[in-house]
């Protein structure tokens, strides 16, 4: 009994000392945040954690939803380009990572998912909360990893830096989701006596194992040209900016290398507001969206695109690209798989920074001098985008009734540059491409469209504003209710985020879609679905400040007041979503007259 008793409390040490080690190295690789989810096979990583943070070493929040957890660390991914790390116990715990994992996949964001999972002895056998987790996230991560199967303590050091190692690269190469499923054998409870142990310095004595982690690592897919793709800039053509994909530290570089090929070819540039695109770009047309597919003048000739990164959420820009017939290049930033459903480009992957540099070297082409300063169809498109922001301000102004068109006109003109945007995917995200204007590109906007879903809205911006500091969140009822659990963040450290909340009694964005539906009572019960949530008193009870807005002339001061305040705080709008839709109809419509008019006194041809 003695030596059971012995052994039982080694592994109980060793469980906990291989935590820390793992941890520890992870500090070492750059990791600096970690969310923790409760639970007991995951007992040795809580106690690491909590050792560490209470070291200062690193940053912890704690939840109770995984799912909402692992939102909020993507959201922390992309507000810091380091992969923070999601620890969560055995069992349906893991499956609930899946949504945020399709998303770091799709978005190319670094996230590190750590599972404590049962021993091999306790797989295929019905013991409690024992399932095939090890299965459940591989189709969306970069690299699986599986510790020793009958348990982490027979981690060896060696075995341990290669895990590691190849976790951290897989999450940072080509960025995108790991997950470590790490078996823990019992005992998992340790006493403080052999807490102390391990921390002054206690090293188990068999450290060492003959087995092999096992591993999936997924290679870039195929599948797209690796020949050089060229572009004549001495020829008419026009820039599209999507999404920003590349990681965060490229982003200034990608900046640059916009405006060098901006200059050589003179051809005007259309950004999405998620393109981290500045608003000092030269031959950016404001409002694009607004203007296509009719009155964007097209030449006669054949026309080249650039398209950089994937397509924003736009069908009118689908439409102008299939009628450009000279030639399209896609460049990604480091993702090979295939981005083009439209099937008209050559892609590229290797980044549009070094596409540059090898088309100037392959041109000889000398400095930066500018072969097309300015093109012809640059200085038209100019025009009439300038026209498009006079119509805009007269017809949008800041007065009034609140409509969802005036809102992304207006709040980032009001909101201080300083501060960046959270744009909830659906009908935020698209009136933003039309109505917002240059305004946008004053600072980074940001936006989950990888799988263009609502989940984890909330979560995603309170991890944004957890490493950014103050963010502004802009989303509807149902995707704000959809993740409603991510209010329990709103307790912890006082994160600074402002919440507007675009009430329009369930998912606004239906009454957009030429939906035929009999009887009219189904719509709302088959698509928008209102809910009769008092989301004022769902902040309330999480003990949240918030304001409800009656007009845009109080637009201004409420979002002043929102940014005097520590922590989270909701600003609620109430909009009619059939008014807006019919609003929206009546802008373009309206916008396509007077440039029609305009183009008549201007030469210009629409």
């Amino acid at each position: 009994m003695g030596l059971v008793k012995a052994e039982t409390l080694s592994i109980a040490r060793t469980n906990l000392f291989v935590s820390l080690r793992l941890l520890e190295a992870l500090l070492l690789k750059g990791m600096n945040h970690v969310v923790l989810c409760p639970g007991s096979r995951s007992t040795p990583l809580a106690l690491a954690v909590g050792r560490l943070a209470g070291e200062g070493k690193l940053a912890l929040t704690t939840a109770i939803d995984e799912r909402s957890a692992a939102f909020l660390a993507l959201g922390i991914a992309a507000g810091s380009g380091t992969a923070p790390a999601v620890i969560t116990t055995s069992g349906s715990a893991v499956a609930n990572l899946l949504p945020a994992v399709v998303e770091a996949d799709r978005s190319c964001q670094p996230l590190l998912l750590i599972t404590a999972d049962r021993p091999a002895r306790l797989k295929n056998c019905g013991a409690n909360q024992t399932v095939n987790q090890e299965q459940f996230l591989l189709p969306a991560t970069r690299l699986f990893r599986q510790g020793p199967s009958a348990g982490i303590h027979l981690f060896t050091d060696d075995l341990l830096a290669f895990f590691v190692e190849e976790a951290w690269a897989g999450c940072h190469d080509f960025s995108g989701p790991v997950h470590l499923n790490l078996p823990i054998e019992e005992p998992l409870n340790v006493s403080a006596n052999e807490q102390t142990q391990v921390l002054n310095g206690w090293v188990p004595e068999n450290y060492r194992s003959n087995a092999k982690p096992q591993s999936v690592l997924k290679g870039k897919q195929g599948g797209i040209s690796n020949d050089f793709p060229v572009l004549d800039p001495s020829r008419s053509g026009f820039i599209v900016v999507g999404p920003w994909r590349g990681k965060r530290k490229d982003l200034i570089a990608f900046q640059r290398a916009v405006h060098d090929w901006q200059k050589i070819s003179g051809w005007p540039v259309l950004a999405d507001p998620l393109s981290g695109i500045s608003s000092n770009q030269k031959g950016l047309i404001n409002n694009w969206e607004l203007l296509l597919p009719n009155s964007l003048p097209m030449p006669q000739e054949e026309i080249q695109v650039l398209r950089l990164g994937p397509l924003s959420a736009s069908r009118n820009l689908e439409l102008l690209l299939n009628r450009a017939r000279g030639g399209q290049v896609l460049i990604s930033e480091g993702d090979a798989r295939n981005l083009d459903p439209l099937n008209l480009a050559i892609q590229w992957s290797q980044g549009f920074t070094s596409w540059l540099e090898c088309f100037k070297k392959k041109q000889n082409f000398q400095g930066n001098n500018a072969v097309n300063s300015e093109t012809e169809l640059c200085k038209q498109w100019l025009k009439i985008t300038k026209t498009t922001q006079d119509w805009l301000d007269k017809h949008l102004p800041l007065e009034g009734m609140i409509t969802e068109p005036s809102l992304a006109r207006w709040i980032p003109r009001i909101l201080p540059i300083d501060i960046p945007i959270m744009l909830a995917a659906s009908s935020p995200v698209r009136d933003w491409l039309s109505f917002s204007g240059v305004s946008c590109l004053s600072r980074r906007c940001f936006g989950f469209r990888g799988a263009s879903g609502i989940d984890g809205t909330l979560s995603l911006a309170m991890g944004l504003a957890k490493v950014l500091g103050r963010n502004f969140l802009v989303t509807g009822d149902i995707a704000l209710l959809h993740d409603s659990n991510g209010w329990l963040f709103s307790s912890q450290n006082l994160i600074p985020l402002t919440v507007l909340l675009i009430d329009n009694g369930g998912g606004g964005i239906f009454h957009q879609l030429p939906l035929q539906v009999e009887p009219k009572e189904s719509f709302d019960r088959l698509f928008a679905m209102p809910q009769n949530v008092d989301p004022l008193a769902l902040a309330e009870a999480h003990g949240v400040p918030y304001r409800q807005i009656s007009c845009l002339d109080d637009l201004a001061p409420s979002i002043e007041w929102s940014l005097s305040q520590s922590g989270p705080v909701l600003l609620r709008v109430c909009t009619s979503p059939s008014n807006d839709a019919f609003l929206r109809q009546e802008l373009r419509s309206g916008l396509e007259t007077c440039l029609k008019e305009f183009s008549k006194n201007n030469s210009v041809d629409i």
